[in-house]
């Protein structure tokens, strides 16, 4: 290997990270703090209040949004902002300067650094930047309608793919070179270590032991979830005790029960969620692996995301036998009544494999040993060879 090939495998790692939801900040953190004694690690995102603790030695840097318009910025004419948009792109506005800022930063930092890879959680467009620079890169998968030419190209051109769930709720329409570059991570970035024992958990937040229990999580990512469909849930179950946790939509038609109650934002979801004795979520990364560490009986709800991501989620998890799935929400308590049914014949062992405690050690030891492969003077193969579990 010549000094240039030494010096970009000795490279940092640069990582693009997305700031809506509480996912891809949380992976980012747990895959970067995990590289630190090894590798230096790079962030790159529109938010630095979105991470959890970061080791001292992770570099963050905060750039515009490629999102989001600048509320400052001069309004893009008319010729510009209905430019057509290739297939091969998804969000590539023409002519907004915060994008100019963002990528010409990234770039920047790829001439300064010489990179040994440069991971993105997510973004087609930049996988591809990445690709075009000479950056080896490789690209978090998320479930969803993805086949089109947009994220193919992302995933043809990335030397690995990252899926931060486990292989066996892999879609099963991802075809087989690309579970063949995959490294699995169940659950990385989500702490589930801190679920406490339902009892412990009740003690601390003051709920009796005989109380049936139903909590009700939504996600960070959108726009909160309908109450109107619990009330009809709550009310069919007088003794029970439904609680929300997450932002809320109301309705004027609502009837609320006296045993349904809205917590919005907690800070501490794990003891509510650990208290449970039963479970209803959207399906965000975060929420969709903590409730499986609980291992209790669940209902998933899908929200609407770009792609159809939670509808793909939810479809994986009911193929997995791990969750009861409703395509949208009950529209009865008769509707309720089923989906519970279908909830208590789930096995909690099965949930509870989905989320594996050493996934981010196991996965920076699977990220360092790629990048050494990629930069070896005598690997024939730049890619994985077969999907591993890190």
């Amino acid at each position: 290997m010549n000094d240039t090939g030494n010096a970009r495998a000795n490279g940092p790692i640069g990582y693009f990270v997305h700031h809506q939801g509480r996912g891809h900040a949380e992976r980012a953190a747990a895959i970067a703090n995990a590289l630190a004694d090894t590798r230096k690690v790079q962030l790159f995102c529109a938010r630095d209040d979105i991470f959890p603790d970061l080791d001292d030695r992770i570099g963050l840097s905060v750039i515009p949004s490629l999102f989001e318009a600048d509320d400052n910025a001069s309004p893009v004419p008319p010729a510009l902002a209905n430019a057509e948009t290739p297939d091969t792109l998804h969000c590539a506005p023409v002519g907004w300067l915060s994008i100019t800022h963002a990528t010409g930063a990234i770039m920047q930092w790829f001439v300064e650094a010489s990179p040994a890879l440069f991971i993105t959680d997510v973004s087609a467009e930049l996988a591809q930047l990445a690709r075009i620079a000479s950056v080896p890169h490789m690209a978090v998968l998320q479930h969803g309608e993805r086949d089109d030419p947009g994220h193919i190209a992302a995933y043809r051109g990335a030397m690995a793919l990252f899926a931060p769930y486990a292989r066996s709720l892999e879609q099963a329409d991802r075809p087989g070179w690309m579970t063949r570059k995959t490294i699995y991570a169940p659950g990385i970035g989500v702490d589930c270590a801190s679920l406490p024992e339902r009892d412990v958990a009740r003690a601390k937040l003051g709920i009796p032991a005989d109380i049936d229990l139903v909590i009700v999580i939504g996600g960070g990512g959108g726009t909160g979830l309908p109450s109107a469909p619990l009330t009809l849930g709550a009310r069919d179950e007088p003794d029970s005790q439904w609680v929300t946790l997450g932002k809320m939509q109301t309705e004027w038609h609502e009837t609320p029960p006296g045993n349904l109650r809205h917590l919005g934002w907690v800070d501490n979801p794990q003891d509510w969620i650990a208290a449970a004795d039963r479970l209803v979520s959207s399906c965000g990364n975060t929420t969709v692996h903590m409730a499986a560490a609980a291992g209790k009986p669940w209902v998933v709800v899908p929200e609407w995301r770009y792609f159809a991501e939670q509808s793909a989620k939810a479809e994986a998890l009911d193929t997995a036998g791990v969750a009861a799935m409703a395509r949208q929400w009950p529209g009865s308590a008769a509707a309720w009544r089923k989906l519970w049914h279908a909830a208590a014949a789930l096995d909690p062992a099965e949930q509870k494999v989905l989320v594996d405690p050493n996934a981010a050690p196991r996965a920076a030891k699977a990220v360092d040993t790629l990048v050494n492969r990629l930069w070896s003077p005598t690997a024939n193969d730049s890619v994985l060879t077969s999907g591993v579990s890190a």
